[in-house]
Protein backbone atom coordinates (compact mmCIF):
# COMPACT_ATOMS: atom_id res chain seq x y z
CA UNK A 1 0.00 0.00 0.00
CA UNK A 2 0.98 3.27 -0.84
CA UNK A 3 0.22 6.74 1.08
CA UNK A 4 0.04 10.08 -0.50
CA UNK A 5 1.81 12.81 1.53
CA UNK A 6 0.61 16.35 1.43
CA UNK A 7 3.79 17.52 -0.60
CA UNK A 8 1.74 15.20 -3.48
CA UNK A 9 5.13 12.44 -3.49
CA UNK A 10 4.19 8.62 -2.65
CA UNK A 11 6.57 7.00 -0.42
CA UNK A 12 5.83 3.31 1.55
CA UNK A 13 4.60 3.74 5.18
CA UNK A 14 7.32 3.45 7.72
CA UNK A 15 7.28 -0.04 9.76
CA UNK A 16 5.78 2.63 12.39
CA UNK A 17 2.98 3.57 10.79
CA UNK A 18 3.55 7.33 11.40
CA UNK A 19 2.06 9.42 8.94
CA UNK A 20 2.09 13.08 8.71
CA UNK A 21 -1.06 15.25 7.95
CA UNK A 22 -1.21 18.01 5.06
CA UNK A 23 -0.37 20.97 6.68
CA UNK A 24 1.60 19.53 9.54
CA UNK A 25 5.64 19.11 10.42
CA UNK A 26 8.12 19.75 12.50
CA UNK A 27 9.11 23.22 13.64
CA UNK A 28 12.30 24.57 11.51
CA UNK A 29 15.17 25.98 14.14
CA UNK A 30 15.16 29.12 15.75
CA UNK A 31 17.35 31.79 14.03
CA UNK A 32 21.28 31.01 16.21
CA UNK A 33 19.80 28.33 17.89
CA UNK A 34 22.07 24.89 16.62
CA UNK A 35 23.48 26.56 13.82
CA UNK A 36 27.21 26.87 13.73
CA UNK A 37 29.33 29.94 12.60
CA UNK A 38 32.02 30.17 10.52
CA UNK A 39 34.19 32.48 12.70
CA UNK A 40 34.54 32.95 16.35
CA UNK A 41 34.02 37.12 15.83
CA UNK A 42 30.80 36.09 14.54
CA UNK A 43 29.55 35.16 18.48
CA UNK A 44 30.75 38.03 19.88
CA UNK A 45 28.60 41.12 20.49
CA UNK A 46 29.95 44.28 18.22
CA UNK A 47 30.75 47.63 20.51
CA UNK A 48 28.94 50.49 18.63
CA UNK A 49 29.07 53.97 20.20
CA UNK A 50 30.15 52.52 23.46
CA UNK A 51 30.00 49.84 26.03
CA UNK A 52 26.62 48.59 25.54
CA UNK A 53 25.15 45.35 27.76
CA UNK A 54 25.82 41.83 25.75
CA UNK A 55 22.83 41.46 22.87
CA UNK A 56 20.45 38.93 24.45
CA UNK A 57 19.60 35.86 22.61
CA UNK A 58 16.36 35.80 21.23
CA UNK A 59 13.56 33.54 23.11
CA UNK A 60 12.18 30.13 21.83
CA UNK A 61 9.71 29.82 19.34
CA UNK A 62 6.28 28.54 21.06
CA UNK A 63 5.83 25.09 20.67
CA UNK A 64 3.82 23.85 17.36
CA UNK A 65 0.30 23.11 17.50
CA UNK A 66 -0.87 19.70 17.81
CA UNK A 67 -1.54 18.21 14.60
CA UNK A 68 -5.70 17.96 13.55
CA UNK A 69 -6.70 14.14 13.58
CA UNK A 70 -6.80 12.74 9.89
CA UNK A 71 -9.81 12.77 8.25
CA UNK A 72 -11.95 9.43 8.13
CA UNK A 73 -11.45 7.19 5.71
CA UNK A 74 -13.74 6.62 3.45
CA UNK A 75 -16.48 3.29 3.57
CA UNK A 76 -15.30 0.62 2.08
CA UNK A 77 -17.15 -0.47 -1.14
CA UNK A 78 -19.06 -3.78 0.00
CA UNK A 79 -16.69 -6.68 -1.05
CA UNK A 80 -18.43 -9.14 -3.34
CA UNK A 81 -17.53 -12.83 -3.94
CA UNK A 82 -16.29 -14.28 -7.21
CA UNK A 83 -18.96 -15.02 -9.82
CA UNK A 84 -19.08 -18.70 -9.45
CA UNK A 85 -19.73 -18.16 -5.88
CA UNK A 86 -22.07 -15.21 -6.85
CA UNK A 87 -24.39 -17.72 -9.30
CA UNK A 88 -24.30 -20.54 -6.69
CA UNK A 89 -25.36 -18.47 -3.54
CA UNK A 90 -27.96 -16.97 -6.05
CA UNK A 91 -29.85 -20.32 -7.22
CA UNK A 92 -29.63 -21.65 -3.44
CA UNK A 93 -31.48 -19.06 -2.22
CA UNK A 94 -33.92 -18.56 -4.89
CA UNK A 95 -34.70 -22.84 -4.36
CA UNK A 96 -34.79 -22.96 -0.84
CA UNK A 97 -36.45 -19.25 0.20
CA UNK A 98 -40.05 -18.63 -0.18
CA UNK A 99 -41.85 -15.40 -1.43
CA UNK A 100 -40.07 -13.43 -3.35
CA UNK A 101 -36.91 -15.12 -3.67
CA UNK A 102 -38.78 -17.39 -5.95
CA UNK A 103 -38.89 -15.13 -8.75
CA UNK A 104 -35.33 -12.53 -8.05
CA UNK A 105 -33.50 -12.12 -11.16
CA UNK A 106 -29.99 -12.93 -10.78
CA UNK A 107 -29.14 -8.80 -11.66
CA UNK A 108 -31.65 -8.46 -8.47
CA UNK A 109 -29.56 -10.12 -6.16
CA UNK A 110 -27.69 -8.68 -3.46
CA UNK A 111 -24.43 -10.20 -2.00
CA UNK A 112 -21.69 -9.18 0.62
CA UNK A 113 -18.85 -10.80 1.94
CA UNK A 114 -18.78 -10.69 5.50
CA UNK A 115 -16.29 -13.15 6.48
CA UNK A 116 -13.84 -15.13 4.08
CA UNK A 117 -11.56 -17.75 4.58
CA UNK A 118 -10.85 -21.00 3.21
CA UNK A 119 -13.16 -23.27 5.10
CA UNK A 120 -15.72 -21.63 5.71
CA UNK A 121 -17.05 -18.43 4.20
CA UNK A 122 -20.17 -15.84 5.80
CA UNK A 123 -22.19 -13.51 3.38
CA UNK A 124 -25.10 -11.51 3.42
CA UNK A 125 -27.77 -12.01 0.73
CA UNK A 126 -30.76 -9.52 0.62
CA UNK A 127 -33.62 -8.24 -1.34
CA UNK A 128 -33.24 -5.44 -3.34
CA UNK A 129 -35.24 -1.85 -1.98
CA UNK A 130 -37.60 -2.35 -5.38
CA UNK A 131 -38.58 -5.73 -4.38
CA UNK A 132 -41.27 -6.11 -1.90
CA UNK A 133 -42.14 -9.31 -0.16
CA UNK A 134 -44.85 -11.64 -0.62
CA UNK A 135 -45.55 -12.92 2.58
CA UNK A 136 -42.78 -13.77 5.83
CA UNK A 137 -40.45 -14.08 3.94
CA UNK A 138 -36.90 -12.65 5.42
CA UNK A 139 -35.44 -9.81 3.50
CA UNK A 140 -31.42 -10.76 4.60
CA UNK A 141 -30.50 -14.03 5.30
CA UNK A 142 -26.98 -14.81 5.92
CA UNK A 143 -25.28 -17.50 3.95
CA UNK A 144 -22.60 -19.70 4.89
CA UNK A 145 -20.22 -22.17 2.86
CA UNK A 146 -18.32 -24.67 3.42
CA UNK A 147 -15.15 -25.78 1.78
CA UNK A 148 -14.37 -26.15 -1.70
CA UNK A 149 -17.93 -28.42 -1.65
CA UNK A 150 -19.31 -24.72 -0.76
CA UNK A 151 -21.94 -26.57 1.41
CA UNK A 152 -24.33 -24.34 2.21
CA UNK A 153 -26.31 -23.80 5.37
CA UNK A 154 -28.54 -20.63 5.97
CA UNK A 155 -27.55 -19.58 9.53
CA UNK A 156 -29.36 -16.36 10.92
CA UNK A 157 -33.19 -15.30 10.42
CA UNK A 158 -32.22 -11.32 10.28
CA UNK A 159 -35.66 -9.86 10.55
CA UNK A 160 -38.05 -9.19 12.92
CA UNK A 161 -35.86 -9.85 15.63
CA UNK A 162 -36.73 -13.35 15.60
CA UNK A 163 -33.86 -15.83 16.54
CA UNK A 164 -31.81 -17.97 14.85
CA UNK A 165 -32.32 -20.84 13.08
CA UNK A 166 -30.43 -22.30 16.76
CA UNK A 167 -32.81 -22.31 19.15
CA UNK A 168 -30.03 -22.74 22.00
CA UNK A 169 -29.67 -19.21 21.53
CA UNK A 170 -26.86 -16.95 19.36
CA UNK A 171 -24.44 -18.02 17.28
CA UNK A 172 -21.31 -16.94 19.85
CA UNK A 173 -23.53 -18.42 22.82
CA UNK A 174 -23.42 -21.52 20.70
CA UNK A 175 -19.71 -21.43 19.75
CA UNK A 176 -19.09 -20.97 23.76
CA UNK A 177 -21.38 -24.11 24.99
CA UNK A 178 -19.31 -26.01 21.95
CA UNK A 179 -15.90 -25.17 23.19
CA UNK A 180 -17.05 -26.18 27.15
CA UNK A 181 -19.10 -29.47 26.27
CA UNK A 182 -18.35 -32.74 25.18
CA UNK A 183 -19.63 -34.94 22.44
CA UNK A 184 -21.92 -37.82 23.10
CA UNK A 185 -20.28 -41.74 22.18
CA UNK A 186 -22.22 -43.90 20.26
CA UNK A 187 -23.09 -46.12 23.20
CA UNK A 188 -24.50 -42.86 25.30
CA UNK A 189 -27.22 -43.42 22.42
CA UNK A 190 -29.18 -46.19 24.11
CA UNK A 191 -29.17 -44.82 27.50
CA UNK A 192 -33.34 -44.06 28.19
CA UNK A 193 -32.81 -40.94 29.61
CA UNK A 194 -30.28 -39.00 26.59
CA UNK A 195 -32.54 -41.24 24.03
CA UNK A 196 -35.48 -39.16 25.74
CA UNK A 197 -33.95 -35.96 25.53
CA UNK A 198 -32.52 -36.52 22.05
CA UNK A 199 -35.87 -37.42 20.70
CA UNK A 200 -37.37 -34.28 22.95
CA UNK A 201 -34.81 -31.93 20.82
CA UNK A 202 -35.69 -33.55 17.72
CA UNK A 203 -39.40 -32.72 17.96
CA UNK A 204 -38.25 -28.66 18.83
CA UNK A 205 -36.19 -28.60 15.72
CA UNK A 206 -39.26 -30.45 13.58
CA UNK A 207 -41.56 -27.55 15.23
CA UNK A 208 -39.54 -24.67 13.57
CA UNK A 209 -40.82 -22.31 11.14
CA UNK A 210 -38.25 -21.75 8.82
CA UNK A 211 -38.67 -19.40 5.98
CA UNK A 212 -37.08 -21.79 3.16
CA UNK A 213 -38.59 -23.98 0.59
CA UNK A 214 -40.98 -26.47 2.14
CA UNK A 215 -41.21 -28.48 -0.37
CA UNK A 216 -39.32 -32.24 0.61
CA UNK A 217 -37.43 -32.21 -2.56
CA UNK A 218 -34.29 -32.07 -0.61
CA UNK A 219 -33.69 -36.13 -0.01
CA UNK A 220 -34.32 -37.62 -3.45
CA UNK A 221 -32.73 -34.51 -5.15
CA UNK A 222 -29.47 -34.80 -3.18
CA UNK A 223 -29.37 -38.52 -4.29
CA UNK A 224 -30.33 -38.14 -7.59
CA UNK A 225 -26.91 -35.49 -7.93
CA UNK A 226 -24.80 -37.96 -5.54
CA UNK A 227 -25.94 -40.95 -7.87
CA UNK A 228 -24.73 -39.40 -11.09
CA UNK A 229 -21.43 -38.71 -9.69
CA UNK A 230 -21.44 -42.25 -8.47
CA UNK A 231 -21.98 -43.73 -12.23
CA UNK A 232 -19.15 -41.32 -13.49
CA UNK A 233 -17.05 -41.61 -10.40
CA UNK A 234 -12.81 -43.34 -11.68
CA UNK A 235 -10.97 -44.54 -9.04
CA UNK A 236 -6.87 -45.46 -9.30
CA UNK A 237 -6.45 -47.67 -6.68
CA UNK A 238 -7.18 -51.45 -7.39
CA UNK A 239 -8.68 -51.78 -3.55
CA UNK A 240 -11.53 -49.20 -4.60
CA UNK A 241 -11.81 -49.99 -8.17
CA UNK A 242 -12.29 -53.88 -6.98
CA UNK A 243 -15.17 -52.45 -4.10
CA UNK A 244 -16.82 -49.66 -6.56
CA UNK A 245 -17.33 -52.60 -8.97
CA UNK A 246 -19.28 -54.77 -6.59
CA UNK A 247 -21.34 -52.45 -5.09
CA UNK A 248 -21.85 -50.74 -9.52
CA UNK A 249 -23.53 -54.66 -9.86
CA UNK A 250 -26.47 -53.64 -7.98
CA UNK A 251 -28.79 -51.88 -10.59
CA UNK A 252 -28.27 -48.49 -8.45
CA UNK A 253 -31.15 -46.39 -10.42
CA UNK A 254 -33.68 -48.93 -9.86
CA UNK A 255 -32.82 -49.62 -6.70
CA UNK A 256 -33.46 -45.43 -6.20
CA UNK A 257 -36.70 -45.77 -8.34
CA UNK A 258 -38.03 -48.74 -5.54
CA UNK A 259 -37.09 -46.73 -2.93
CA UNK A 260 -38.66 -43.77 -4.18
CA UNK A 261 -41.96 -45.74 -4.42
CA UNK A 262 -41.91 -47.26 -1.38
CA UNK A 263 -41.50 -44.46 0.87
CA UNK A 264 -43.88 -42.52 -1.76
CA UNK A 265 -46.71 -45.13 0.04
CA UNK A 266 -45.27 -44.14 3.34
CA UNK A 267 -47.06 -41.23 5.48
CA UNK A 268 -44.56 -38.85 7.18
CA UNK A 269 -45.07 -35.11 7.26
CA UNK A 270 -42.52 -32.88 6.11
CA UNK A 271 -41.07 -31.13 9.03
CA UNK A 272 -37.61 -28.67 8.78
CA UNK A 273 -35.30 -31.80 10.06
CA UNK A 274 -31.47 -31.98 10.89
CA UNK A 275 -30.45 -35.14 8.53
CA UNK A 276 -27.41 -35.55 10.47
CA UNK A 277 -28.23 -36.37 14.24
CA UNK A 278 -25.39 -38.45 14.79
CA UNK A 279 -23.66 -38.85 18.11
CA UNK A 280 -20.95 -36.08 17.06
CA UNK A 281 -23.83 -33.66 16.34
CA UNK A 282 -25.01 -33.56 19.86
CA UNK A 283 -23.54 -32.01 22.54
CA UNK A 284 -23.39 -33.17 26.77
CA UNK A 285 -23.18 -29.39 28.13
CA UNK A 286 -20.64 -29.23 30.83
CA UNK A 287 -22.15 -28.73 34.79
CA UNK A 288 -25.55 -30.26 33.48
CA UNK A 289 -24.30 -34.03 33.10
CA UNK A 290 -26.50 -35.09 36.17
CA UNK A 291 -29.11 -33.02 35.47
CA UNK A 292 -32.71 -34.67 34.67
CA UNK A 293 -33.44 -32.51 31.29
CA UNK A 294 -31.76 -29.71 29.33
CA UNK A 295 -28.38 -31.47 29.33
CA UNK A 296 -28.08 -31.67 25.44
CA UNK A 297 -27.67 -29.53 22.81
CA UNK A 298 -28.10 -30.24 19.09
CA UNK A 299 -24.94 -28.65 16.37
CA UNK A 300 -24.08 -28.86 13.27
CA UNK A 301 -26.92 -28.15 10.63
CA UNK A 302 -24.84 -28.49 7.75
CA UNK A 303 -28.01 -30.84 5.97
CA UNK A 304 -30.45 -29.27 8.03
CA UNK A 305 -33.39 -28.60 5.77
CA UNK A 306 -37.40 -29.13 5.23
CA UNK A 307 -37.58 -33.02 4.28
CA UNK A 308 -39.50 -36.07 5.64
CA UNK A 309 -39.79 -36.38 9.58
CA UNK A 310 -39.20 -40.41 9.03
CA UNK A 311 -35.57 -39.75 7.50
CA UNK A 312 -34.18 -37.76 10.45
CA UNK A 313 -36.01 -40.39 13.07
CA UNK A 314 -35.05 -43.36 10.75
CA UNK A 315 -31.53 -42.24 10.38
CA UNK A 316 -30.59 -41.10 13.72
CA UNK A 317 -31.61 -45.22 14.27
CA UNK A 318 -29.00 -46.23 11.74
CA UNK A 319 -26.71 -44.16 13.91
CA UNK A 320 -27.00 -46.24 16.48
CA UNK A 321 -24.54 -48.87 14.81
CA UNK A 322 -21.80 -46.93 13.86
CA UNK A 323 -19.08 -45.68 16.21
CA UNK A 324 -16.69 -42.92 14.48
CA UNK A 325 -14.15 -42.67 17.80
CA UNK A 326 -12.10 -46.03 16.53
CA UNK A 327 -8.49 -45.21 16.41
CA UNK A 328 -7.21 -47.80 13.43
CA UNK A 329 -7.80 -47.43 9.94
CA UNK A 330 -10.93 -47.44 8.32
CA UNK A 331 -11.54 -45.24 11.68
CA UNK A 332 -15.45 -46.71 12.18
CA UNK A 333 -16.64 -49.28 13.90
CA UNK A 334 -20.08 -51.03 12.50
CA UNK A 335 -22.36 -53.53 14.75
CA UNK A 336 -25.73 -53.99 13.41
CA UNK A 337 -27.08 -55.77 16.93
CA UNK A 338 -26.50 -51.93 17.82
CA UNK A 339 -30.28 -51.06 15.83
CA UNK A 340 -32.39 -50.15 18.36
CA UNK A 341 -34.60 -52.64 19.31
CA UNK A 342 -38.71 -51.92 19.53
CA UNK A 343 -38.78 -51.27 23.07
CA UNK A 344 -36.37 -48.95 22.37
CA UNK A 345 -37.36 -47.65 19.57
CA UNK A 346 -41.08 -47.28 21.13
CA UNK A 347 -38.98 -45.48 23.45
CA UNK A 348 -37.71 -42.96 21.46
CA UNK A 349 -41.18 -42.37 19.93
CA UNK A 350 -43.00 -42.11 23.23
CA UNK A 351 -40.51 -38.97 24.36
CA UNK A 352 -41.26 -37.38 20.87
CA UNK A 353 -44.55 -37.43 20.66
CA UNK A 354 -44.97 -36.35 24.47
CA UNK A 355 -42.86 -32.84 23.13
CA UNK A 356 -46.17 -32.39 21.05
CA UNK A 357 -48.71 -31.86 23.95
CA UNK A 358 -51.06 -30.27 22.61
CA UNK A 359 -51.72 -32.90 19.61
CA UNK A 360 -50.90 -36.16 22.00
CA UNK A 361 -51.94 -35.61 25.61
CA UNK A 362 -55.44 -35.98 25.15
CA UNK A 363 -55.82 -39.37 22.91
CA UNK A 364 -56.67 -42.29 24.51
CA UNK A 365 -54.17 -45.25 25.17
CA UNK A 366 -55.52 -47.21 22.38
CA UNK A 367 -55.44 -44.26 20.34
CA UNK A 368 -51.36 -43.42 21.00
CA UNK A 369 -50.53 -46.86 20.29
CA UNK A 370 -51.97 -46.62 17.17
CA UNK A 371 -49.83 -43.42 16.14
CA UNK A 372 -46.59 -45.75 17.50
CA UNK A 373 -46.87 -48.20 15.61
CA UNK A 374 -47.14 -46.29 12.52
CA UNK A 375 -44.52 -44.69 12.94
CA UNK A 376 -43.04 -47.18 13.61
CA UNK A 377 -43.60 -48.48 10.26
CA UNK A 378 -42.32 -45.26 9.39
CA UNK A 379 -38.91 -44.90 10.02
CA UNK A 380 -37.77 -47.89 10.27
CA UNK A 381 -38.95 -47.47 6.01
CA UNK A 382 -37.16 -44.35 6.01
CA UNK A 383 -33.95 -45.63 7.36
CA UNK A 384 -33.05 -47.76 4.12
CA UNK A 385 -33.24 -43.96 3.12
CA UNK A 386 -30.57 -43.50 5.41
CA UNK A 387 -28.19 -46.36 4.45
CA UNK A 388 -28.89 -45.36 0.48
CA UNK A 389 -28.18 -41.34 0.87
CA UNK A 390 -25.06 -41.89 2.91
CA UNK A 391 -24.16 -44.84 1.02
CA UNK A 392 -24.00 -42.56 -2.19
CA UNK A 393 -22.15 -39.45 0.01
CA UNK A 394 -19.33 -41.61 1.50
CA UNK A 395 -18.43 -42.88 -2.33
CA UNK A 396 -18.03 -39.09 -3.66
CA UNK A 397 -16.15 -38.13 -0.46
CA UNK A 398 -13.61 -41.45 -0.90
CA UNK A 399 -13.02 -39.79 -4.12
CA UNK A 400 -12.85 -36.11 -3.44
CA UNK A 401 -12.08 -35.41 0.40
CA UNK A 402 -8.65 -35.28 1.73
CA UNK A 403 -9.76 -36.74 4.84
CA UNK A 404 -8.41 -40.02 6.12
CA UNK A 405 -11.19 -42.03 6.95
CA UNK A 406 -12.39 -45.21 5.47
CA UNK A 407 -15.25 -44.46 2.86
CA UNK A 408 -14.67 -47.51 0.87
CA UNK A 409 -15.45 -49.34 3.74
CA UNK A 410 -16.33 -53.42 2.77
CA UNK A 411 -20.15 -54.54 2.70
CA UNK A 412 -19.12 -57.16 5.43
CA UNK A 413 -18.41 -53.73 7.41
CA UNK A 414 -21.19 -51.76 6.77
CA UNK A 415 -19.32 -49.03 7.02
CA UNK A 416 -21.72 -45.41 7.23
CA UNK A 417 -22.55 -46.02 3.39
CA UNK A 418 -24.59 -49.09 4.52
CA UNK A 419 -26.39 -49.91 1.04
CA UNK A 420 -25.77 -53.59 1.03
CA UNK A 421 -28.13 -53.47 3.95
CA UNK A 422 -30.89 -51.66 2.15
CA UNK A 423 -30.89 -53.68 -0.75
CA UNK A 424 -32.32 -56.84 0.41
CA UNK A 425 -34.58 -55.29 2.07
CA UNK A 426 -36.06 -53.47 -0.50
CA UNK A 427 -36.40 -56.85 -2.06
CA UNK A 428 -38.01 -57.87 0.94
CA UNK A 429 -40.59 -54.57 1.32
CA UNK A 430 -41.64 -55.51 -2.61
CA UNK A 431 -42.94 -58.61 -1.43
CA UNK A 432 -46.41 -58.33 -0.02
CA UNK A 433 -46.07 -60.71 2.95
CA UNK A 434 -42.96 -58.90 4.55
CA UNK A 435 -44.27 -57.76 7.59
CA UNK A 436 -41.25 -58.90 9.74
CA UNK A 437 -39.16 -56.38 11.84
CA UNK A 438 -35.52 -55.99 10.89
CA UNK A 439 -32.53 -55.51 13.18
CA UNK A 440 -30.20 -53.87 10.71
CA UNK A 441 -31.98 -50.07 9.64
CA UNK A 442 -35.38 -51.60 8.19
CA UNK A 443 -39.28 -52.37 9.29
CA UNK A 444 -41.48 -53.91 6.84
Amino acid sequence: MKTKFCNGGEAEPSPLGLLLSCGGGSAAPAPGVGQQRDAASDLEPKQLGGPQPPLALPPPPPPPLPLPPPPPPPPPADEQPEPRTRRRAYLWCKEFLPGAWRGLREDQFHISVIRGGLSNMLFQCSLPDTVATIGDEPRKVLLRLYGAILKMVFLIKLWNGKRSCNKEGSEQAQKENEFQSRRLDTEELSLPDISAEIAEKMATFHGMKMPFNKEPKWLFGTMEKYLNQVLRVKFAGEPRVKQLHRLLRHNLPLELENLRSLLESTPSPVVFCHNDCQEGNILMLEGRENSEKQKLMLIDFEYSSYNYRGFDIGNHFCEWMYDYNYEKYPFFRANVLKYPTKKQQLHFISNYLAAFQNEFENLSNEEKCIIEEEMLLEVNRFALASHFFWGLWSIVQAKISSIEFGYMGTASEGARWGLPLCFPQLSRLRSPACSTPRRAGGWC
